[in-house]
């Protein structure tokens, strides 16, 4: 094999015996060894163990037993997920001194149990407080669609790491938009669930009332493959709020006759520039989009997100801070230390607007089945970027990436980023996000599988 395959590719190969586990995991093997000194995706593999993983998968197949709907489908993690037996570095230096971590995360557990073969973890922005996976323990990760820009944070790794064809699978997380803007800005596609939908248990945390797990694929009938296999309950997760398996891999082909979407308009339409503006455009007019639907309180919900955000990642390492400081990135400490002085007030208050807020949005969907909006208001922007002009405002670049994400995790509501090629970005990628209800992932992804049948939402093989 000389190429990797995709995700959908190397499900069918291993099951249809067309080419072995092994065959599959060789391809990603040699595309990570060819192209990873540039892309710095990586921060850590397990190649002798992930070959054990893949005979095993042959094995099975030799002996005719049944196999996992992943079988032979090779996968990497952010590295704040727990891998047995190694350190959970959260991208950070200050973890190196941990434990190694004693299980797999549930996430991890249950892609193994898939048949998937977990080949190493990724970079990303330290603890996840960034959005560009410009990490300077780790080195910044480098976007493979050009190798002078940013690839998205804080999941950067995981985004570039599928854009590049080392893996057709990542597992990231979003707290504010670090699935949805990696997938944005690498071109590839990303799942953000229900808040509460997938267990955390085993991953490194950041703000617990506003963080997700989820997953990155090279293919749409794969990511929807993946996502089914990471579902289930989780009684010793008291986050995980879902009882029920949602199987959505078998909806795409419904289509989209009878769902009600629109455009998100106000704040989504004047956060963004014309590259974004016209990938929205393009979603809508696939998608018979023709109203726009104004989001309540998106400014205000970005806000309380900062706040709830700065202090509960500011609450959990205080203790750190307190003899470790000079251990953090000058980023991260300086926001992690300010968010440890908040007035306790602010926390109240932004997390009482929430309860209210997520009522509004809920009502929303009461009219429409599916939102559309830009990931990013821009296009990746090369790294060290300080400044970023959205239409007419010079605004900071590291935060204004998640200006259009952080006000739908602040609901809690599920969102399938889907990758599309606008004109004017030098070839370069933005996502839009298609927004549902809680717990109606399967809506997103049909209208993602009506994209990507309309030839729009795609990603694109990368030339080294």
């Amino acid at each position: 094999m000389n190429a990797p395959l995709s995700l959908g590719q190397a499900a069918q190969a291993v099951a249809s015996g067309s080419h072995s586990a092994a065959e599959v995991l060789e391809a990603c093997i040699a595309r990570i060894e060819a192209t990873d000194a540039r892309v710095n995706a990586f921060t850590g593999t397990r190649f002798e163990a992930a070959r054990a993983q893949a005979e095993r998968v042959d094995a099975q197949r030799a002996r005719g037993e049944p196999l996992g709907p992943l079988a032979g489908v090779p996968f990497a993690v952010k590295n704040l997920f727990d891998i047995a037996g190694e350190v959970t570095l959260a991208g950070a230096q200050v973890n190196r001194a941990d434990p190694p971590a004693t299980a797999d995360a549930v996430l991890v557990q249950r892609l193994q149990a898939a048949g998937a073969v977990l080949v190493g973890s990724l970079n990303m922005d330290e603890y996840a407080y960034g959005f560009t996976t410009e990490n300077t323990h780790f080195g910044p990760t480098h976007n493979p669609h050009r190798l002078d820009c940013s690839a998205g944070g804080s999941s950067g790794g995981s985004g570039a790491a599928v854009a590049a064809g080392q893996v057709p699978l990542a597992l990231g997380s979003d707290t504010n938009g670090s699935i949805r803007v990696p997938a944005s800005l690498c071109g590839v596609w990303g799942l953000k669930p229900t808040f509460g939908r997938l267990s955390r248990r085993g991953s490194y945390p950041f703000v617990h009332s506003l963080d997700h797990l989820g997953p990155f694929a090279d293919d749409l009938p794969g990511l929807a493959l993946a996502y089914d296999a990471l579902q289930g309950a989780d009684p010793l997760d008291p986050g995980c709020h879902a009882t029920t398996v949602q199987p959505t891999a078998r909806s795409l082909g419904l289509g989209i006759q009878g769902l009600r979407v629109g455009v998100l308009g106000g704040y989504f339409a004047e956060h963004t520039t014309a590259p974004a503006r016209e990938v929205a455009a393009l979603a809508a007019q696939a998608l018979g989009a023709t109203a726009t639907v104004e989001w309540p309180d998106a400014l205000q919900a970005r806000a309380a997100a900062f706040i709830v955000s700065a202090s509960e990642g500011g609450a959990l390492h205080l203790h750190r801070l307190r003899t470790r400081a000079a251990d953090y990135e000058p980023l991260s400490v300086d926001r992690f230390i300010a968010g440890a002085m908040q007035p306790a007030a602010w926390y109240v208050r932004a997390q009482r607007f929430r309860r209210v807020y997520r009522d509004k949005v809920n009502a929303l969907f009461r009219d429409w089945d599916v939102l559309i909006a830009p990931a990013t208001p821009v296009p990746a922007q090369p790294l060290g970027t300080e400044w970023v002009e959205i239409n007419g405002q010079r605004l900071p670049c590291r935060p204004s990436v998640g200006l259009l994400t952080q006000p739908i995790s602040f609901a809690g509501c599920p969102v399938v980023a889907a990758p599309l090629w606008p004109s004017g970005t030098g070839g370069l990628p933005i996502g839009v996000q298609l927004i549902a209800a809680p717990w109606r992932e399967d809506l997103a992804l049909r209208a993602g599988m009506a994209l990507h049948n309309a030839g729009l939402a795609h990603c694109k093989p990368v030339e080294f």
